[in-house]
C-alpha cells in the first residue's frame, strides 16, 4: 500500500486524484505545513526539499521500497507503474508530458505567486500583482485556445489534466473573474470535476 504524504494544497491533491483514478490503495499521512511538519526529520528523509506531496511505494521497481517527491514526478511514476493515465504512443505521451510541464513551469508557479501577493503578502505590491495577474491570464488563454479544439489537454484524459485541475478549480473559487474570458477552460473544469475519482481526490486529506 502506497504511503501518501500530503496536505490540503493543489499540489497535494494532484496525487490523491491520481491514486483514486488508478484505484491504488494508499495510506494518508497529513503533513501540516502550517505547523512546520515538513521540516521534521522523518519527512525530510523522504523529501529533502521539505515540500508536499511525497510518496513511498513499498513495492517499487524490483519489489523494493521507493520514495518519490515532486508532484509531477509522482504522477509520471504512478502512470508508468500502472500503464494508465498516459497515452501509449510516443506522440500522445509527448503531448501529455508537455502539458504536464506547462502546469509545472507555468500554471502552478504563476497562480501560486498571484495568490501569495493578493492574499498573503504583508503589503500589497501593485507591480507584483499586475505581473502575476497578466501572466496567469496569458497562460489561461493558451489553455483556452487549445481546449477549444480538444476535450482534454492531451489526446485522452491524462496526468496533465490531473496536475492542472486542482490549481484551476481553486482559482475559479478565489478569482472567478479570471475564468470569464476562458469558456473552454470552464467547460474543461466542469468535465474533469464531474469525475468521481477527482471529487474523492479533492477531499484528501479531509479538512479539519
Amino acid at each position: 500500500m502506497i504511503d501518501l504524504y500530503t496536505f490540503t494544497t493543489p499540489n497535494g491533491r494532484k496525487v490523491s486524484i491520481a491514486l483514486e483514478e488508478l484505484a491504488l490503495p494508499y495510506n494518508v499521512h497529513v503533513v501540516d505545513i502550517t505547523q512546520g511538519d515538513q521540516f521534521k526529520p522523518g519527512f525530510l528523509a523522504i523529501n529533502p526539499n521539505n515540500k508536499i506531496p511525497a510518496i513511498v511505494d513499498p513495492q517499487g521497481p524490483g519489489g523494493k521500497p521507493l520514495s518519490v517527491f515532486e508532484s509531477g514526478a509522482i504522477l509520471l511514476y504512478l502512470a508508468e507503474k500502472t500503464g494508465k493515465l498516459l497515452p501509449l504512443d510516443v506522440g500522445g505521451r509527448t503531448e501529455a508530458v508537455q502539458w504536464l510541464m506547462f502546469q509545472m513551469s507555468g500554471i502552478g508557479p504563476m497562480l501560486g505567486q498571484l495568490n501569495h501577493f493578493k492574499r498573503f503578502a504583508k503589503e500589497q505590491i501593485p507591480y507584483a500583482i499586475e505581473r502575476y495577474s497578466q501572466e496567469s491570464a496569458r497562460l489561461l488563454g493558451v489553455m483556452d485556445k487549445h481546449l477549444a479544439q480538444h476535450e482534454f489537454l492531451a489526446p485522452t484524459y491524462s496526468v496533465a489534466d490531473i496536475a492542472t485541475y486542482p490549481w484551476l478549480a481553486g482559482t475559479a473559487q478565489l478569482y472567478p473573474e479570471m475564468m470569464q474570458p476562458v469558456p473552454h477552460v470552464r467547460r474543461w473544469l466542469d468535465t474533469v470535476g464531474a469525475r468521481p475519482a477527482v471529487q474523492r481526490g479533492m477531499k484528501v486529506p479531509e479538512s479539519k
